[in-house]
């Protein structure tokens, strides 16, 4: 595989027009009509971000430990194992944001956030990005959630990284990119 070697910008098409054509309580999806510089016109649809974010956060409990939380998906029916993750409430950092999923959802608190990456989903219809971090120096402290029922907690041992890996309900691409990510920062924060 080449690497992309064009220094030329890529001009963005122009959005001729930009319309609301379905919305339920949590999504909203508009069709954009769009003009590309080479006079090609196309239609497109994406679901329309609420603009605030969110943050994922792995949670370490020391140089062998890290902490999941199992919770129910929608979309899947089914219970998932993943990081803490949550939106970004208004007037909130990223950083406030994680440290408070992290009390709403394991319990605990972190002195210490140390940001990985800022990721995209689905770039191509959602116009989505979530903050990921890693929580250092974890200290006792509970807020209450938004979740229906109190997750499950799991505590995960780094060596048996591959156990996780092949587990049927360790399936969201953001928590398994998180947990290389986190791997690789923590070989050099250590």
């Amino acid at each position: 595989m080449s690497e992309h070697t064009n220094n030329k910008k890529q001009q963005l098409p122009v959005i001729q027009n930009a319309e609301l054509v379905a919305q339920s309580r949590l999504f909203k999806i508009e069709q954009l009509d769009l003009e590309f510089s080479n006079g090609e016109q196309r239609t497109y649809e994406r679901m329309k971000s609420s603009g605030r974010g969110a943050v994922m956060v792995v949670p370490i409990v020391s140089q062998d430990e890290f902490l999941l939380v199992s919770e129910y998906c929608a979309g899947t029916h089914s219970y998932e194992l993943g990081f803490p993750k949550g939106l970004i409430d208004p007037g909130e950092s990223p950083e406030q944001a994680a440290n408070r999923e992290l009390k709403e959802e394991i319990g605990f608190g972190a002195k210490r956030l140390v940001k990985l990456k800022t990721l995209s989903m689905a770039p191509s219809y959602f116009n989505s990005i979530m903050h990921i971090y890693i929580a250092l120096d974890l200290y006792p402290e509970s807020l209450v959630g938004d979740e229906p029922e109190p997750l499950e907690v799991v505590n995960w041992q780094w060596n048996n990284l591959e156990q996780l890996i092949d587990r049927e309900d360790f399936t969201e691409a953001r928590s398994v990119s998180a947990l290389y990510l986190a791997k690789e920062k923590l070989t050099l924060i250590e």
